[in-house]
């Protein structure tokens, strides 16, 4: 399965992955202050567990930043 996460592609063994495993993946270190959108659509965080993701699917991971 190959999906993009901030438009830079990456390959999974081809099991079916839920947004929650992806982020425990990708940035197991921290977790707060993120937003996640499949195909443009924003996930709320209660959601991540149960929202598949699927082959070619464009993920994005946003990151809150202070600063002024």
């Amino acid at each position: 399965m190959e999906i993009s996460i901030n438009n830079k592609r990456k390959e999974f063994d081809g099991q079916l992955i839920t947004v929650q495993q992806l982020i425990n993946q990708e940035i197991p270190e921290r977790q707060q202050g993120i937003a996640i959108a499949v195909n443009n659509r924003v996930i709320a965080k209660a959601d991540w567990a149960q929202t598949p993701i699927a082959d070619k699917d464009q993920v994005t991971i946003i990151r809150a930043t202070q600063g002024g």
